[in-house]
Parts: structure tokens; sequence; C-alpha cells
């Protein structure tokens, strides 16, 4: 009271001038409280479990023995989309028009990725026992998203595709895994792997090998970033990607 400055008369004539219906407001704000307090402590607190599917427990099996009996060394690099977003803007329509369907990020990037593997021949290789095995052909899985999870299906000889033929097919393997319609053919015999976390808004991961290839690429959220050019800071789309290899185990060897 002392600090309140209250005496004991002014608590007095407080307590005179208190009515019933203060006292039964009282009451009642009490009683919502803790009927409150009982809605809280009776919230569902339920716990289920679902077995998984076959495609799902195997699918989990293959990535956590290659995270837990690899090294893996990610590479990180940055990509100015600008010349693919010109290239599209300016030919979008003719494309459309003459293959009946769009050119996305992602034929580019295959497209690519077959190039470079043709390039670089140990990157699409793999170790096969004592053996280090290399093909002269891209097979490149990408991966997809799906209601049953991630799926990997596989578009054949890409180093033979044109990028109307590549979103074709892509679009023609994406489909089919949404609809589950995929078979074992079409998801397994890849040389590398493509996976894009954009499409969730990521800026960057670290893609987990397919076994038993040797290597796989993650692209990632385009964003406007300011860069240097010639000397002048200007804005540009760019894109981190990432590259997964097995500790250039693969690369080392091939050399040797």
């Amino acid at each position: 009271m002392d600090e309140e400055n209250l005496s004991i008369e002014d608590v007095m004539k407080g307590l005179r001038r208190l009515k019933s219906s203060d006292i039964a407001a009282a009451k009642q704000g009490a009683a919502s409280g803790a009927t409150g307090t009982a809605l809280k402590q009776d919230a569902s607190r339920e716990t289920e479990s679902k077995r998984m599917s076959s495609l799902r427990r195997k699918l989990s099996e293959r990535l956590v023995s290659v995270k837990n009996e690899t090294a893996m060394l990610t590479t990180f690099n940055e990509v100015n989309m600008q010349p693919i977003m010109d290239l599209r803007k300016k030919y979008q329509e003719q494309f459309i028009a003459t293959h009946g369907t769009k050119a996305g990020f992602m034929s580019f990037f295959i497209k690519a990725c077959s190039q470079a593997l043709q390039a670089f021949p140990a990157v699409n290789g793999m170790i096969d026992g004592e053996n280090i095995v290399t093909h002269d052909y891209t097979d490149i899985s990408v991966a997809v998203s799906t209601p049953k999870g991630l799926m990997v299906p596989v578009i054949r000889n890409v180093e033979a595709l044109g990028l109307a033929e590549i979103e074709l097919e892509l679009k023609n393997l994406a489909e089919k895994a949404r609809k589950g319609k995929l078979s074992i053919p079409e998801m397994t015999g890849g040389t590398f792997t493509i996976t894009n976390g954009g499409v969730f808004g990521s800026m960057l991961s670290t893609p987990i090998i397919n076994p038993p290839q040797s290597a796989i690429l993650g692209m990632h959220n385009i964003q406007e970033r300011p860069v240097a050019e010639n000397g002048k800071v200007v804005i540009r789309p760019m894109m981190y990607i990432a590259r997964n290899a097995f500790g250039n185990l693969v690369i080392d060897l091939h050399k040797n």
C-alpha cells in the first residue's frame, strides 16, 4: 500500500462501495478462465504412424545409404539467367507455335549438362567394383515431385535431342510420374541427375547423389541481385547452382 500511496481508510472506503454485481461478475470471469484452461488441456495430442510404401521405403534407404557411406563434395556457382530469359522472351511464341509446348528453364540446363558431360566423360561415369565405367551417351535423370514422393525419370540420349524434344519428353515423363504410371525402366539407368529446388523457393541446397551415378546438379530459385559488370553494379536475375560429386573420386581415378 505504501508503493501506491494508499491508507487503510482508502481500502475500507473501497470495500464499502463494492456491490454484489461486482462480485458476481468476478465469479463469472473466474469460471470462464477455468473453462478456457479446461479446453486447452483437452486439446488433441494424437500421434499417427503410417507404413511407408515400398517405393518410398526403397528411396529412403538409398538416399540414407549414400549420405552415410560416401564422401561427397559440393561446389557452388552462380548463373546469370538474363541471356536465357531474353532468349525465351524473344522466341517463346514461335517455339509454342512450332512445337506445341513452352521452352522452360530446365531444358536449357539438361542440354548444357549433356554437352558438359560429353566434354568431361569421367563425371558421366560410375564405379563398378574395381572398374570405372564411362558412357558415350548422356541419360539424364530429372527429379519430379509427386503426391507419392520424389520420382526421378530418365531422359535418354540427351546428346541427340534438341530443346523442343527435351521439353516434350520432360513433359511426358513428369505427367506420367504425377499419375503414378512410370515404369521401372523409365526410372533406372541414368548417368547424371538434375534436381530443381527452386520450385519450392529454395536458394541453396546440397543435393544427394542418385546412386550409382557419380554426380548431381541442383538448380535453385531465381532472384534479382546486384552484381558487378565491367566495373558497374547492375541488377541481374541470378541463380545459385550446386554440383555434388563423390569427392571427385571418379574424376581423379580416371586420370590415372
